[in-house]
């Protein structure tokens, strides 16, 4: 199958052919299997030559393609599918990398509605950014703010486990990868990564200079991106996660999004053993991680 037809049965960009591309780049190996549906897995090498797989927002394997997967010790899948969807009875719980929650703007209303469905501190904070200048825009050029930005300064301060700035510059020449940067006074000052595909945007990245947070940039970019995508043409903004009682959920929020659970994560164990010996140390990494960030 070639990449104009892989990609119509594709429903989010991490399952596009071009996603595959831009991690095989990473050094990943990719696969695709076509049964009832279709599938990209994105297999990871790991010690002594075996390898894990994951299909991030494919939709749910039927039990029928489940005998498809072969090769590595397991397969991870996080599909693109709300909560309430049939398990095939082969999966297992996996550890989830995407939240399990996660906020929808339905950009078909008005920005008059959408307006009305933000707090009154939201509205307040996108007038203040205007007011002092702070202005929004669509730049692909601006990348070498971006990486300043999101490893200056937001990956230390969130202690977020980044990708390599590489990553990073590999995965804005993707075609469906929008970079939009604020500017105040001639400097930019926040930066946002955004991917669209067929009718949704996603938010994947958000950077920002800590030191300007008076001016309320975030707030202001978020609501020109939803201004923006409503030109375009795009029906549903996802804002990639949500987890209770978190600062980052909060901040998406205040936007009146609906919040939206999908149906989880589930691995499918292909070698048993090796499996269960994989599970122990990706609990132990996860957990050195957390105490020693």
């Amino acid at each position: 199958m070639d990449k104009e037809e892989w990609n119509k049965g594709a429903g989010h960009p991490m399952q596009s052919f071009e996603w595959g591309e831009f991690r095989e780049k990473m050094g990943n190996k990719v696969s695709r299997i076509i049964g009832e549906k279709q599938y990209q897995i994105i297999w990871s090498k790991l010690p002594l030559g075996f390898w894990f797989g994951y299909c991030p927002m494919s939709e749910m394997p039927s039990e029928a393609d489940l005998k498809k997967f072969e090769g590595g010790i397991g397969v991870r899948f996080e599909p693109n599918e709300m909560k309430g969807t049939k398990i095939p009875e082969r999966l297992v719980l996996g550890r989830h990398l995407f939240k399990p929650k996660t906020y929808w703007i339905d950009l078909t209303k008005s920005e008059e509605d959408l307006l009305k469905n933000m707090t009154s501190k939201c509205r307040y904070n996108i007038r203040l950014a205007e007011k002092h200048g702070v202005t929004v825009e669509e730049d692909s050029l601006s990348l070498s703010e971006y990486l300043r930005l999101m490893f200056g300064k937001t990956s230390k301060r969130q202690k977020i486990y980044a990708h390599s700035e590489n990553y990073h510059r590999e995965l804005v020449k993707l075609d469906f990868v929008h970079l939009f940067k604020a500017e105040y006074k001639d400097k930019v000052i926040a930066s946002w990564v955004i991917f669209a595909w067929k009718d949704f945007i996603y938010y994947a990245y958000g950077a920002f200079d800590d030191e300007y947070k008076y001016l309320m940039a975030p707030v202001l970019g978020l609501w020109e991106i939803i201004k923006w995508a409503k030109k375009e043409g795009y029906k549903t903004m996802d804002l990639w996660g949500a987890e209770e009682g978190k600062g980052f959920s909060r901040f998406k929020e205040q936007f009146g999004p609906q919040l939206v659970e999908m149906a989880g994560t589930y691995d499918l164990p292909i070698n048993e053993p090796w499996y269960m010996f994989f599970r122990i140390a990706e609990w132990v990494r996860w957990k050195a991680l957390r105490a020693f960030s």
